[in-house]
């Protein structure tokens, strides 16, 4: 080639932008990045195009690597919850313990018996596929919906199983490059290592998310650059104090900051992710350009037969061992016996492993690199291809069309809450208030904190597998941003938005256009009602229908009475036995339907005089319930 692409520049710009391209094009796919991200590499590197030729960048190579492991493993630790890790935390820990272990000696002896590898280069390899990942789960537990407990548990061992293989790995290469260490000395030393990250990821962690929790420390806008400038230094600080200890850190510190209740933190997720993907897409290109397509077919049959070994027989013995005991059901645990793809840490440190054995002049580097690279081939292709048919398949989807998100835990956001709960009905909240979040989860609600207009946060609240969404803040604009957002991921999910009569900017048609509906028939004064719930002036009661009723044909009155009604009387929901409608003038009322409805105290007298007309006759107790809110 010429000399232009010797520079090792121009190296760098054409994989990130190659890795950028081929990422946008599987989203449009709907599949895997890495099956693009792996093909790409190939395809340009010196087997083919020999357009990217890795040893121009040099060490180089090798520091990045590093600090994209370091950011792709701690945005990892952001997204797991301590809440949600401790419904499965007994499976989660046996995984990422004694399924490791299992995977690793089970790969082991599949290369050993199949391709007649020395034990020393089978063990390499074992240590080096514990790793799943979430650079490949990720995508696709977004793409395929599980229900939550399998999704937790693919989640959490694949973020936390990273560093411990990875490490496992650098202690099983030290044994091999001097075999005078013992296994056991080998163990403590994995150990130690485990020890010392974790211990400085939590400082670090804290001191971090500490900094977060003050608004003033960190200057608006600089928020996302300074954690991520402190990430890099944990890391690097943790290598220098125990070697090879810093993935461990910045996984724990990222499973720290995030479990912190910080205003930044979804706009730090935000930005990791996406830089997460950035990395993710260079790194597998580069990596993959270094592989070369002879090293592949020299496996043969036998590298065949290993990765089915690994697919087929050791991670469904790993599941069988690691969830024994568990909650998860036989169908669950047979799903996950079946996904476990390999992302970047095994790539990486494959790479870097074949140049620590070429360099001490042992052979099989080469191979080694080759049979990782053809495993996280064949898993990501086969199993996460299939993921989604198989789950449809064993029913471990999440069921859709069920349940209520709303927009806003404001008090009038909590009361309707409890209705839909009152009936059995699973309620999710999504705020970005701190405060009114720690509110609703004190009421025993499911909250999903941060900007809900986020096609991230979106997914994490499952919106597209609800029966209906609210948009319940005091802020017309926002509630009409939610509609948009929650019809462009789903055209199923059932939106209604609240107005407010302080707002002058958002129509009812504007709503209607997103094919949206108005809550309660148009707009009231919801910063009014809320307030009147907070400080308990006002109450909730149950009035009832007696004769049935036709829909009104006839849109809501908006003179001077009727905006009166509204400052006094507010219809929330009408309960038809186990079920529940959001109370509109179009619904065709039934004898026996049941109103839920919130009155003034101080000006009852006008709201009873309005229900009483509407043709509703009160209920003076409801069994089991509280009259007020």
């Amino acid at each position: 080639m010429h000399q232009g692409l010797d520079n090792p520049a121009l190296h760098l710009a054409i994989a990130l932008a190659v890795g950028m391209v081929a990422q946008a094009l599987a989203r449009h796919l709907k599949i895997p990045g890495i099956v693009l991200l792996l093909g790409a590499g190939v395809l340009l590197g010196p087997d083919v195009a020999n357009v990217i030729r890795p040893e121009v960048l040099g060490d180089t190579l090798q520091m990045l690597v590093g600090f994209a492991v370091a950011v792709i493993l701690f945005e990892g630790g952001l997204n797991l919850r301590i809440r949600r890790l401790r419904r499965e935390a007994r499976s989660i820990q046996r995984l990422v313990t004694i399924g490791a272990a299992v995977t690793g000696v089970g790969a082991a002896i599949a290369a050993r018996l199949c391709l007649d590898w020395s034990w020393s280069l089978a063990s390499l390899f074992g240590a080096l596929v514990i790793v799943t990942g979430p650079t490949v789960i990720g995508p696709i537990l977004r793409r395929v919906r599980l229900s939550r407990g399998v999704a937790t548990v693919l989640e959490a061992e694949g973020v936390l199983i990273d560093p411990i293989g990875a490490i496992a790995a650098v202690v099983v290469l030290e044994i091999v490059l001097h075999p005078s260490e013992s296994l056991a000395a080998g163990a403590v030393d994995l150990l130690i290592r485990l020890g010392v990250g974790a211990l400085i990821g939590a400082v670090g962690g804290a001191i971090i998310g500490g900094l977060l929790r003050f608004e003033r420390i960190v200057p608006e806008g600089l928020e996302n650059v300074f954690i991520l400038s402190l990430v890099l230094a944990l890391f690097q600080l943790s290598n220098a104090m125990q070697p090879e200890s810093g993935i461990m850190a910045v996984t724990v510190a990222g499973l720290v900051v995030g479990n912190f209740e910080a205003r930044q933190l979804h706009d730090l997720r935000e930005f990791k992710e996406q830089l997460t993907v950035m990395l993710i897409g260079m790194l597998f290109v580069l990596l993959a350009a270094d592989v070369r397509v002879e090293d592949v077919e020299a496996l043969g049959v036998g590298g065949v037969w290993t990765v089915l070994a690994l697919m087929l027989v050791v991670r469904p013995l790993n599941i069988l061992i690691g969830t024994a005991g568990s909650s998860l059901s036989a169908r669950e645990k047979a799903f996950l016996s079946w996904m476990a793809p390999r992302g970047i840490v095994a790539a990486a440190v494959s790479s870097l492993f074949a140049q620590e054995l070429d360099a001490a002049g042992i052979e099989g580097g080469s191979q080694l690199r080759a049979l990782v690279f053809l495993v996280i081939a064949a898993t990501v292709l086969i199993q996460g291809l299939s993921g989604g048919l198989l789950a449809g398949l064993l029913g471990v989807r999440r069921p859709s069309n069920t349940g209520t998100a709303i927009l806003g835990a404001n008090p009038l956001a909590l009361a309707c809450a409890e209705l839909y709960r009152d009936v059995g009905e699973d309620v999710l909240l999504l705020d970005a208030n701190p405060g009114a979040c720690n509110v609703a989860e004190a009421r025993g609600f499911r909250v999903v904190f941060g900007n809900a207009l986020e096609p991230r946060l979106l997914a994490r609240a499952e919106i597209d597998s609800r029966a209906r969404c609210l948009g319940l803040t005091p802020n017309d604009e926002v509630n009409l941003l939610f509609t948009r957002r929650v019809r462009e991921r789903s055209k199923g999910v059932e939106v209604w938005a609240a107005l407010s009569r302080e707002g002058a900017h958002v129509t009812p048609q504007m709503i209607h256009n997103l094919g949206g509906r108005v809550l309660w028939d148009g707009p009231h004064y919801l910063h009014l009602w809320s307030g009147l719930v907070e400080r308990d002036q006002a109450s909730l009661e149950s009035w009832m229908c007696e004769l049935p009723r036709e829909p009104s044909k006839r849109p809501p009155i908006e003179n001077t009475e009727e905006r009166e009604r509204s400052r006094v009387v507010l219809p929330l929901v009408i309960r038809r036995g186990t079920r529940i409608f959001l109370y509109s003038s179009e619904l065709r009322v039934k004898p026996g339907d049941e109103l839920r409805v919130l009155v003034r105290r101080d000006r009852r007298e006008i709201g009873v005089n309005w229900l009483l007309d509407q043709g509703w006759q009160e209920v003076p107790t409801i069994p089991g319930t509280t009259e007020t809110t």
